[in-house]
């Protein structure tokens, strides 16, 4: 066989991509080949600074060395030997995850959308054999604009009919609400058969939709009144990117980790991915107590690659960089500045309307339908200028850089932003 020359610009790897990949996805016009930090380059060489962290997987910065040290490490010791035997990393793994979240047991798994259907197992199983709910009928659930994942049962209860149309039939068993509305939900949680309701935080692909202030309160109030789990979908909100460990954490000073504050509103089930190893290798978890994890007996759940050697050694190391370099505190700061910033630039014209978020995990809103391209247009326009991010439902940009980013690198970010929102408009007029 002749060997195939490895293709060097753009164009040419876009063109592969589309060639040989399937179609499910929709990037931005731009290849990028090496990141550090805040900064990713793409194959030309172009600096951009990197403002949606692949969807908050990468907190802690591209190529964190601490973390990738930890991989290499660990690389050249032992990857993987299954759960058929143990091995030397995973019981220290989960004993530091459960003590650094506050739960008894973790179940370890590598993607979130694993860990949420993980989830959804153990709740239905606790449901029968803790509260006595008949074998089969056990309801959970959901909110309106949720998004989970897209494994089948996850879509079933998903009303984004782009993840949805002609994938069924569907998994039965959930019942939808609208998103913080707690007169939905109470009404919800008193249906028959009700073992658990699952919630996002801050509804993430739905463009950061942030939920009243005692939202989660209340929440969280209504399922223990109740004896139904309160579960945390954490996957994109969870380690630090909201300004606190975990965005259940309501406004805690999260100096001693949010679990010791009072404003804590600890779930029942708690469900991390993505920043857990920083960007660096596929690792989620859900965290419980025992009287609710051991329902789950051999045989009933696992993964090959769950709980492997080096996903334990990485997500620790991730965990320890959020504390080492005060992670928490800075988003909470600089979310601050970039809001107050935000609303600076949306002073000076209409093309946006709102921002809204929290911590580093915001959106704003355009002045535009959205079935328009006028998101996608300036997220093409500000990738011209040097900055990276990507729209959501048509009409809003999701902004989420990388937690490990300076106050002068993040009003340089503004200053991209201001600079292209502003030309943008003269342009279009």
């Amino acid at each position: 066989m002749s060997q195939v020359m490895e293709p060097k610009r753009s164009n040419e790897l876009m063109e592969l991509e589309g060639q040989y990949g399937a179609h499910n996805y929709h990037p931005l016009p731009v290849v990028l080949s090496r990141g550090e930090g805040v900064y990713v380059y793409d194959v030309e060489g172009k600096k951009y600074f990197d403002f949606l962290s692949a969807y908050s997987a990468v907190n802690q910065g591209h190529c964190h060395p601490k973390i990738i040290g930890a991989l290499i490490d660990q690389a050249k010791t032992l990857t993987l030997t299954s759960r058929a035997f143990y091995n030397d990393s995973l019981g220290p793994y989960e004993k530091y995850m459960s003590q650094y979240f506050g739960f008894d047991k973790i179940l370890p798994m590598n993607t979130g959308a694993e860990a949420v259907e993980t989830a959804l197992k153990i709740t239905r199983k606790w449901g029968y054999e803790k509260k006595g709910i008949e074998e089969n009928r056990g309801v959970i659930v959901v909110c309106s604009g949720n998004f989970h994942g897209r494994t089948t049962t996850i879509i079933s209860f998903s009303d984004d009919s782009d993840a949805k149309k002609n994938f069924g039939p569907f998994t039965p068993g959930f019942v939808t609400v609208p998103y913080n509305d707690m007169d939905a939900l109470k009404e919800a949680l008193d249906l028959p058969n009700v073992v658990g309701f699952l919630v996002e935080p801050i509804q993430g692909e739905a463009g950061v939709y942030t939920p009243a202030v005692d939202y989660i309160a209340n929440v969280k109030k209504a399922c223990n009144e109740r004896n139904i789990l309160f579960i945390a979908d954490e996957v994109q909100t969870g380690i630090a990117r909201t300004g606190s460990l975990l965005a259940v954490c309501g406004n805690c000073s999260c100096q001693d980790k949010c679990e010791r504050q009072e404003t804590y509103n600890r779930p029942d089930v708690l469900i991390l991915g993505k920043a857990l190893s920083g960007g660096v290798y596929p690792v989620s978890a859900v965290l419980c107590d025992d009287e609710i994890m051991n329902v789950i007996k051999p045989g009933q759940h696992g993964s090959t690659f769950g709980g492997n050697p080096l996903a334990a050694k990485v997500a620790m190391a991730a965990l320890e960089v959020v504390n080492d370099e005060h992670l928490i505190q800075n988003a909470r700061k600089l979310g601050d500045l970039f809001r107050n910033e935000m609303n600076k630039i949306i002073a000076k014209t209409d093309l946006i309307t709102l921002v809204r978020g929290k911590g580093l995990l915001n959106a704003i809103i355009i002045n535009d339908s959205p079935d328009s391209s006028t998101a996608w247009d300036i997220c093409v326009a500000l990738k011209n200028n040097g900055l990276l991010a990507k729209p959501t439902h048509g009409n809003i940009i999701r902004f989420a850089p990388p937690l490990v980013m300076t106050e002068n690198e993040l009003m340089q970010c503004v200053s991209i932003i201001e600079k292209t929102i502003l030309e943008f408009k003269k342009s279009n007029n």
